[in-house]
């Protein structure tokens, strides 16, 4: 009996570890839907597809026209909104075929990634696999998800009626949220991963986070940047409009409009965004290697200045080459990939989630 009692601890160890590489698994999975779903929303934006589909139909709209009766009955529904009377009037069932299936296939992804999400939530729930302070976690992200579904139709409906394109202030909310979703998967699945090193100092714990909350802000002001078409005019650097400062920034009223309405101006912010967020990721891995060289936590941050680096490449070939659509995504999927290393490196920075054996011990 003794025997047994000592090595209670190490087999509810084990039971606990195993439980977190399930749910690390499973995460993982999320954030390649996630990361799936958010390229096919770009997609959807770049082509012009997102109004294809006029209405919300949770259930049945998995179903996709199966005849021409039901494709010409799509098809009368988007003729009935400014989109097609001002841009695409005389557009042929083929031609409008090639943007409905866009828009169907990100709403698709959207209904699976609630799925993906929300069963094996539940098996873990009901199995007991969840941890004590994991669950409102988890709940939270689904929450977030339910919320990120009626802000994609509250956009959507932003361009049925007076507009000929959706809002760029509700684009930008809506892909933001699509980030945080994804932030927020990325934290708690890095939070069940076995941690090597202990955890780095205040210091460079909050400058890893300012970096997740910057690369947030770049990826507002992206959406901001697509929903207004931004990045079709100004296409050189360093110079904007022949000048490293440009004009005419404030030329709306109030002021406060252009930073939100005037494409100059919104492409010239989301410059200075891409300018701050290469510079606080170069003083963290600077800073981050005098402080801890040679540990896990330094390789880290200069791994996340890397992709900074490549993403701001990358940003610059897509403003020079007029924006191309593979390289708006791959601009878009690799915001993803800084914005989720610099996620796990945050909470690598914390340390892993105690567990729940270590906390007992604790107390």
């Amino acid at each position: 009996m003794a025997a047994i009692s000592a090595a209670a601890p190490y087999v509810a160890r084990a039971r606990d570890l195993h439980n977190r590489a399930l749910l690390r698994g499973w995460l993982y999975v999320v954030l390649l839907v996630l990361f799936a779903l958010v390229l096919v929303g770009g997609a959807t934006r770049l082509t012009d597809s997102g109004l294809s589909i006029t209405e919300w139909k949770p259930i049945h709209g998995v179903i996709p026209p199966r005849n021409d009766a039901e494709w010409q009955e799509e098809f009368q529904l988007y003729q009935q909104i400014p989109q097609y009377a001002e841009l695409n009037k005389g557009m042929s069932i083929e031609a409008f075929k090639s943007i409905f299936w866009w828009e169907w296939a990100h709403r698709l992804l959207a209904r699976s990634v609630g799925l993906v999400f929300a069963l094996p939530l539940l098996f873990f729930w009901v199995t007991r696999r969840i941890e004590r302070g994991l669950g409102p976690k988890l709940a939270g992200i689904l929450l977030l998800g339910g919320l990120q579904g009626a802000i994609g139709w509250w956009m959507v409906a932003s361009g049925l009626v007076d507009r000929v394109s959706v809002s760029q202030y509700r684009l930008a909310t809506h892909l933001t949220l699509a980030a945080l979703i994804f932030t927020a998967t990325m934290v708690v699945a890095r939070g069940l991963a076995p941690h090597s090193e202990p955890a780095a100092d205040q210091s460079t714990q909050r400058l890893a986070g300012f970096i997740v909350f910057l690369a947030l802000v770049q990826i507002y002001l992206g959406g901001l940047v697509a929903g207004l078409d931004a990045g079709l005019s100004y296409n050189t650097w360093p110079l904007m409009d022949g000048k490293i400062i440009p004009g005419d920034l404030l030329i709306l009223e109030p002021a406060w409009r252009n930073f939100f309405e005037s494409p100059k101006t919104v492409q010239f912010i989301h410059r200075l965004g891409a300018y701050t967020v290469f510079a606080v990721a170069l003083w963290h891995m600077i800073a981050t290697r005098r402080r801890l060289p040679g540990s896990t936590h330094a390789r880290r941050a200069t791994l996340l200045f890397l992709l900074v680096l490549v993403q701001a490449s990358i940003g610059i070939g897509t403003l020079l080459m007029h924006v191309p659509l593979h390289m708006a995504l791959t601009h878009q999927g690799f915001a993803l990939i800084v914005l989720g290393f610099a996620s796990a490196h945050w909470r690598g920075t914390k340390g892993a989630y105690p567990l729940q054996l270590e906390i007992a011990l604790r107390n």
